[in-house]
């Protein structure tokens, strides 16, 4: 009812007799007044309500079924499900969804024929048949009342005569006014009668839009229903199965969705650089094109073994392999002994941060202990060509070693380059240089047998002796003072460790100066560290 109506109503309210304390009830030309604004919003309502039902009324159900738009969507997505066939997780997800979408439909029908039944209709036959028909009685009854005075007119006139004819003829018109009266208060009494019934049972009325949102909510919770006996079963198949990116996926998910060891992009670019990478100068820190890098990373999403165009372009790779590490959800290295590491990179005898690093290094989970220790192996094994890739065991810390490894809540980028520069540094490089006594057992590179192995090198760089490097267990740790295991070498480095970290720590604070305010100036800095 809108503003005007409610006010107009209010004001009929007002004007209502008041007796004893007692409210009778407004004229019947107040009433009139009421149900003719009640005639015009049912009649609205009902035109609004029948466009939101996407059924067409007074059709049967078979029919009424089969022209909703949720019908043929169901068979769209099951004639498509059928076509892509039970092998496609697609397929299998339309199946299931059409049927869940028929029997929405089928919720649907039925709460359209209530409401067509609960309220259309009621609402319909108020507006267009109860309410006309007692206006209607009103317009008979004003023409009654003119018949009435016309005929009671006429018995005046003729009244004034005294002769018998026109007595006789008077006598004919009294009994045509008797019947008028008559008819005209039969009329007007039914006519109070309805307009007062209509408005004792006004709270009928405002009943049908009760019954429409308990109609409405009915519906819903039956849909809601059919939905959540659903999802389980959609879920667990999008669970089961196994052709999910790995790109973004966390570790473990990854190894238990494939059933692998080593996750498919760190193996695959491995054993490609192995064939192809391990001569290249500046590898991990030279980029590669944004193209190729992108369809790269598809590929390994598809989990294909189809890579050899890729072997032409080793940037490429190494730059798939380092964004890999750097999209896990949780880095290679764990946030949960973030604190652990950086503590151990903090000892300041070379030897006993060695030991304090293997101590961390040997609480890695199990899967993450493996896929590390197949990456630094092979960090390790590109670490011996560094007099032709150029890629020290220094320089790969410094570009590989903020994807292996960062803080949960990076913060601003100063505080991320202080947090992951020095720090990393120092974890990952004595790691590289000490691969074979953080990790003795040997690593079959090709895991999973999906790739050709490369031809061994003809000059092998001196391999390390492990033997060298006495590995102290917590518990275990005896023998003399003097029998010390040996020193953190860096022989054939251009600069000494303590140098080399002490320019390091300048090069950060100089960095955390103007990075503050130029963060763009970030990869200068790293290219300038690099160059050490």
């Amino acid at each position: 009812i809108k503003t005007g109506h409610v006010s107009e109503w209010t004001s009929m309210r007002q004007q209502s007799v008041y007796v004893s304390g007692r409210v009778f009830l407004p004229s019947r030309a107040q009433i009139e007044r009421r149900m003719e604004m009640v005639r015009v919003v049912s009649h609205n309502t009902h035109k609004r309500m029948v466009t939101c039902l996407q059924g067409h009324i007074g059709t049967d159900a078979e029919k009424r079924h089969k022209k909703l738009p949720l019908t043929a969507l169901s068979q769209a997505m099951v004639d498509g499900g059928s076509q892509l066939g039970e092998e496609s997780l697609i397929g299998k997800m339309m199946e299931v969804c059409g049927e869940a979408e028929n029997r929405l439909a089928s919720e649907l029908l039925q709460h359209e024929v209530q409401i067509e039944k609960d309220v259309l209709d009621p609402l319909n036959q108020l507006a267009e048949v109860d309410i006309p028909n007692i206006l209607k009685q009103r317009k008979q009854l004003a023409k009654l009342v003119l018949d009435y005075d016309s005929a009671r007119a006429t018995k005046s006139i003729i009244s004034g005569t005294n002769t018998q004819a026109l007595t006789a003829k008077a006598d004919l018109l009294k009994e045509e006014v008797d019947e008028a009266m008559n008819k005209m208060e039969l009329c007007k009494d039914q006519l109070a009668a309805d307009m007062y019934s209509f408005f004792s049972k006004e709270g009928d009325y405002a009943r049908y839009y009760v019954m429409l949102l308990e109609a409405q909510a009915d519906y819903h919770r039956k849909s809601l229903t059919v939905l959540e006996s659903v999802l389980p079963t959609i879920q667990a198949q999008q669970d089961s199965w196994t052709e999910k990116p790995a790109f973004g996926t966390g570790l473990e998910e990854h190894l238990k969705r494939s059933s692998r060891e080593i996750a498919l992009p760190l193996e695959a670019c491995v054993m490609m650089l192995l064939e192809t990478g391990m001569k290249e100068e500046g590898l991990f820190r030279i980029a590669a094109g944004a193209s190729k890098l992108k369809k790269l990373k598809a590929a390994l999403d598809c989990s294909t073994s189809q890579l050899e165009e890729f072997y032409s372009d080793p940037h490429a790779v190494a730059g798939a392999l380092k964004s890999y590490l750097r999209e896990l959800p949780e880095p290679l290295m764990s946030f949960q002994l973030y604190d652990e590491w950086i503590q151990a990179s903090n000892v300041s005898e070379p030897d006993k941060r060695l030991q304090a690093l293997w101590v961390v290094c040997d609480q890695l989970p199990k899967n993450n202990k493996a896929n590390l220790r197949y990456l630094v192996k092979f960090l390790s094994k590109l670490a011996q060509d560094s007099e032709v890739n150029k890629m020290t065991p220094s320089n790969i810390a410094i570009v590989l070693g903020p994807n292996m490894l960062w803080a949960k809540t990076e913060g601003t980028l100063a505080e991320m380059a202080a947090a992951t520069s020095v720090h990393v540094v120092t974890i990952i490089e004595p790691i590289i240089q000490h691969a074979d006594w953080f990790f003795p057992e040997d690593v079959e590179f090709n895991v999973s047998g999906m790739f050709a192995m490369p031809t061994p090198p003809s000059n092998h760089s001196m391999e390390y002796d492990c033997s060298t490097i006495e590995r102290k267990r917590p518990g275990s740790m005896v023998g003399p003072e003097n029998d010390n295991p040996r020193k953190d070498s860096h022989e054939g480095s251009q600069i000494p460790r303590d140098c080399l970290v002490l320019v390091i720590k300048l090069l950060q604070a100089l960095m955390l100066l103007v990075i503050s305010s130029q963060p763009n100036l970030l990869t200068a800095w790293y290219s300038a560290l690099y160059c050490l």
